[in-house]
């Protein structure tokens, strides 16, 4: 696959969504309001099958205590810890509008605690967190319980206090092993401490241990990325992020830190991810899709081998969709045929809620084009193809009628050997699997008829 790559990235890097829903959250809007919010949470409780059905939970902590320069995250740099608990306190009063809204004890089978740092919060700030979700919320036995973690921010006998709190998942923010990127972005940390945590959180019982990466940063090079992934190789987490760089300093603020001279160029970048590529897989990483990587075993992997993986906003799952309740500054939910976002910056965000408001500022309601785009952009990014039949049967449509600019579309991939068309369905090749999100671009009607894609990152 690796030989084919470089030539499939030159004409396929375009920039794009990485569809962790659809629409894309570009697309939200202000005229969605809180009460379309609460309308949607009321459709959840009058509807016994949906009201029955398992939440996801998204909980998001903005602290950092330093800046990383790489970052597009919504995100406070602060070192007065004391404005965590008072963060916490507006967490508690957005949850009992929840509660009010849908009733006590919903049951949660998914919780994500995301940043920002989620372990800016001390042990005792998490332990109020989790005790003031449980008292809220029926998460129930076997939930997946993830948190991000930098590294620079734990240690042995904290990682013991987020297992006893019931996290059984963990995502490490590593980036690269090199200490001259480290130094360029700002985010010194020690191999030999990533490698310290990681064992120990094995010793804990973790059940599965994520490590992030991050390719086409200053001051890489083939033959530095290289050893980072030999490191990483060695280091064998459960599963592995390879997440593209974008620079997009117009955009994000710390990323003008970093001098566009330093990067990498296109031709190196394509040339670090394709021989990771190569050799994750060699190691025994099975490809996800996109940008991850999950040893065989993984539950991860496992659910992709049987066709059930799934993608929501934390990105590729085990878990069929689930309604999903973002709480904090900026946080994204999914409830029905709805997407709503809460105020990004913390003066609104609190103020709403001293108001006793939702603290949604935008959001939409997805109509039922959008639904059946989403369906059929779903299913490539996470099955790799897209049966026609299903597609009809579920919305009621005649897919080659409804789609049949998309399909026309389609052949220049199929000309490129990255997909393959039939009378049934689409099929992405091996080598298409590395561009798809070049193959779920062309069913994104909202995207074909903008012509401002550039603040959107390049699909590699």
């Amino acid at each position: 696959m690796s030989a084919v790559l470089p030539q499939a990235l030159k004409r396929f890097d375009i920039s794009g969504p990485r569809y962790t829903s659809f629409p894309t959250a570009d697309r939200f809007v202000e005229a969605f309001s809180a009460a379309d919010h609460g309308r949607a949470l009321d459709d959840r409780r009058s509807r016994a099958e949906a009201s029955a059905a398992p939440l996801s939970l998204y909980v998001h902590i903005p602290f950092c205590e330093s800046l990383c320069y790489y970052c597009a995250c919504n995100k406070i740099i602060t070192k007065q810890h004391g404005r965590s608990a008072a963060y916490l306190g507006y967490l508690e009063r957005e949850v009992a509008l929840y509660t009010a809204r849908l009733g006590a004890g919903q049951t949660v089978s998914q919780l994500h605690l995301g940043g920002g740092t989620p372990t800016f919060l001390s042990d005792e700030e998490l332990a109020r967190l989790m005790d003031m979700l449980r008292r809220n919320f029926d998460i129930v036995a076997g939930a997946e319980l993830s948190i991000e973690v930098d590294p620079r921010t734990v240690d042995q006998a904290r990682l013991a206090a987020l297992a006893a709190l019931g996290f059984n998942r963990l995502s490490f923010g590593v980036q690269d092993f090199d200490p001259d990127v480290q130094k360029a972005v700002h985010r010194v940390q020690p191999a030999e401490q990533v490698f310290a945590l990681v064992a120990q959180a094995r010793a804990l019982g973790f059940e599965s241990i994520n490590v992030d990466l991050i390719y086409g940063l200053p001051r890489q090079t083939q033959t530095s990325f290289a050893r980072t992934i030999r490191q990483v190789e060695e280091l064998r987490p459960d599963r592995i992020a390879l997440y593209a760089y974008a620079h997009l300093p117009e955009r994000f603020k710390p990323q003008r830190h970093i001098p566009t001279a330093l990067l990498p160029a296109a031709e190196d970048k394509a040339a670090m991810l394709a021989e990771a590529m190569a050799r994750l897989q060699g190691a025994g990483y099975q490809y996800i899709g996109m940008d991850h990587f999950a040893l065989a075993g993984d539950a991860l992997a496992v659910a992709a081998r049987e066709g059930r993986l799934h993608r929501n906003f934390q990105g590729y799952s085990t878990q069929p969709d689930r309604d999903l309740l973002g709480l904090g500054v900026s946080a994204i939910g999914a409830v029905g045929a709805s997407y709503s976002q809460n105020a990004k910056t913390m003066e609104e965000y609190c103020d709403l809620l001293d108001q006793g408001r939702f603290p949604v500022t935008r959001g939409l309601a997805l109509s039922r084009d959008d639904l059946a785009r989403r369906a059929v952009i779903m299913a490539i990014m996470c099955q790799g193809q897209v049966w026609f039949e299903a597609v009809e049967l579920a919305w009621m449509l005649d897919f080659k009628r409804y789609f049949a600019a998309e399909l026309e579309r389609l052949r220049e991939l199929e000309d490129a050997g990255l997909v393959v068309l039939s009378d049934n369905g689409i099929r992405v090749t091996p080598e298409g699997r590395f561009v798809l999100r070049a193959v779920a671009m062309v069913f994104d009607r909202y995207l074909q008829a903008d012509l401002n894609r550039s603040r959107f990152s390049r699909i590699i």
